[in-house]
């Protein structure tokens, strides 16, 4: 079984909204090789990421930069993970009320140090709540948990 390790900062309703909905996609019942775990970033550590084959982060955007919960966790992870998952499958979504730029800026400065690498481009759910960004993050779930379930993350 593969691992896949959901980390996402879900502080309103709709932030948890999303947060379920990539665990859903990535517990697609056509995957039967994928195991996935999700976690608040104030609950994961380097141990949850040593233990996973691909990671899945959300963040809100937080004057134009990542939660500080997220940041938290990176704090907590760099070094004790650097050496030991370069390469990781990765991916991320946003949920910014303005354009994101900023948040993908800092996570992707983040993952490039770690030598982690890009399952998928960044979502960046802007502006206004959509219900249709539930199923967008759904999908990105779904497509990672594929990819591991498949051999080709």
């Amino acid at each position: 079984m593969k691992q896949l390790l959901v980390i996402a900062h879900a502080p309103s309703a709709n932030t948890r909204l999303l947060r379920e909905a990539a665990y859903r996609g990535a517990c697609h019942p056509d995957l039967d090789q994928v195991n996935c775990v999700v976690k608040a970033p104030l609950d994961a550590g380097p141990d949850d990421v040593l233990a996973c084959d691909a990671l899945l982060l959300g963040t809100t955007e937080n004057l134009g930069y990542m939660s500080g919960a997220l940041k938290d966790f990176f704090d907590r992870s760099y070094y004790a993970v650097l050496e030991e998952q370069q390469g990781l499958p990765c991916a991320l979504y946003i949920r910014a009320g303005h354009d994101g730029t900023g948040t993908q800026r800092a996570v992707e400065s983040i993952v490039t140090g770690l030598r982690w690498r890009w399952a998928q481009p960044p979502l960046i759910l802007r502006g206004e709540w959509q219900d249709a960004f539930i199923d967008q993050v759904e999908e990105l779930g779904l497509y990672l948990a594929a990819g591991l379930d498949n051999g080709i993350l």
